[in-house]
């Protein structure tokens, strides 16, 4: 190992390296959520493939928003390091946001991170962002409580308050704590795949797949007593993705009408049901390129796009690469033709389970 890395902060510094960047007032669960879900993604061997630690402007004892403090080990040479950083929320009531209004230690840490180096926020974090002047001509989110004020104080920011995260080139931004989730598994899915990612969303039981276009913000996310929801339609809609789906099957297996089940599906899902199908078959197809060795005419068909170019063109659309790209990159070692019900699809644990 070169001297450099001998000396690393990182205790593993030849796996992918993520800084959280923490200050006074930090909200614990969002420093959990980066350690535990990139801090536990394996590859098929069961090698970790991020190397994951805290600092702050000056290594201490951090206040956190509950009644105890985080003891921080290492300060800011983490940050020239870090291949990711991600910058969680502070419910610290007396920070100031103006653009470059960081204050200097939060400033000169900033100016550590590497060029090139991906920077992500949780929550109000965005505006550590925002007055660092990394999201200017950018569009970001946050929660949504908070998307009206960071609009305000930067104008140069495109604010989407939509969404549960954002993805503009190497910064990335997302909208309240569970968001965080969703943020960093986009993060595990864009670096090893959606295999991986879904391994660790089901070690965690959560969702593997939330689109980041999905509204933050949803005002009836779960059913009134005695009112019937969509989870049923969902899952069987899952486990038969490989056949033309209308909205008029899904709404009859709720004994609903086609009318009032897209309004409940989209109070509770926050997109449309043919949205959430097209995801679903991205997430699908995604699994079978990983996964398997069948050939593109095949995933595409149990995917449910029916053609290999209804497929390239779904693929290009999401992700910006064709499916022999994406395989290329992303494909399992040692993987054989797989089944096409495996867990692998964007909710499969979590409708299942409901």
């Amino acid at each position: 190992m070169c001297e450099d890395r001998a000396m690393s902060v990182f205790p593993h510094p030849e796996r992918h390296r993520v800084a959280v960047l923490v200050r006074h007032g930090l909200l614990p669960i969002e420093l959990g959520i980066p350690h535990r879900l990139l801090g536990g993604a394996r590859d098929a061997a069961g090698e970790l493939l991020y190397s994951v630690v805290t600092c702050s402007p000056t290594p201490g004892a951090i206040r956190t928003d509950a009644d105890f403090t985080v003891n921080v080990e290492h300060g800011p040479e983490a940050l020239a390091e870090a291949d990711t950083v991600i910058v969680p929320a502070s419910h610290e009531p007396d920070e100031p946001f103006t653009k470059g209004g960081l204050g200097p230690q939060l400033a000169a840490a900033l100016a550590l991170v590497r060029p090139g180096a991906r920077i992500a926020s949780i929550c109000t974090g965005a505006f550590v962002l925002a007055a660092a002047g990394l999201l200017d001509g950018r569009r970001a989110t946050t929660h949504w409580s908070s998307c009206e004020r960071l609009q305000k104080l930067f104008p140069e920011v495109r604010v989407d308050p939509d969404v549960l995260y954002v993805a503009d080139g190497p910064i990335l931004t997302s909208a309240g704590v569970a968001s965080g989730i969703d943020l960093c598994l986009h993060i595990v899915r864009e670096d090893f795949g959606a295999a991986v990612a879904n391994s660790v969303a089901r070690r965690t039981v959560v969702p593997p797949h939330r689109d980041g276009g999905q509204a933050q913000f949803i005002e009836r996310p779960v059913p009134e007593p005695g009112i019937s929801g969509t989870g049923a339609a969902r899952a069987w809609a899952l486990r038969h993705l490989d056949r033309p789906l209308t909205l008029r099957e899904l709404a009859q297996r709720e004994s609903m009408s086609v009318r009032t089940f897209t309004r409940r599906f989209r109070e509770e899902v926050g997109v449309s049901p043919q949205q959430w199908l097209t995801q679903q078959r991205v997430e699908r197809a995604r699994h079978l390129l990983e996964s398997s060795d069948l050939p593109v005419d095949r995933v595409a068909a149990e995917a449910g796009f029916g053609s290999a170019s209804a497929l390239r063109m779904h693929l290009q659309t999401a992700l910006g690469v064709s499916p022999s790209a994406y395989r290329r990159t992303f494909r399992t070692a040692g993987a054989t033709a797989a089944d096409p019900t495996a867990d692998g699809d964007a909710n499969g644990a979590a409708e299942r389970a409901a």
